[in-house]
């Protein structure tokens, strides 16, 4: 997968299209993102304890990896590999081939 927590995407399709926001967890076993404030749903929570609060939350619910597009430099880019001369591998940027 080439996209990693921390990254800011953009969504390209969609109920969010055009909505960025920053990953919260990648999930590459399901080739699924959770992003911050994208595709959210209420869920009715239950009182686990003394201390937890009851009620309705809203919850970041999973994105499908390709249905978002990372920004760079403020442009959405599609992400390539690229191998450094001393064997490193680095992701690259395919709108400008600037490193990642």
């Amino acid at each position: 997968m080439k996209l990693k927590k921390g990254d800011t995407v953009v969504v390209i399709t969609g109920k969010d299209k055009g909505t960025e926001g920053e990953i919260i967890q990648v999930l590459p076993k399901d080739n699924q993102v959770i992003v911050s404030g994208v595709n959210v749903a209420k869920r009715h929570q239950k009182a686990r304890s003394a201390r937890d609060s009851a009620g309705i939350i809203e919850k970041d619910m999973p994105v499908d990896a390709s249905n978002v597009m990372l920004v760079h430099k403020g442009k959405p880019t599609r992400v390539g590999y690229r191998v450094n001369a001393d064997g490193t591998k680095v992701r690259v940027a395919k709108r400008t081939g600037e490193v990642i």
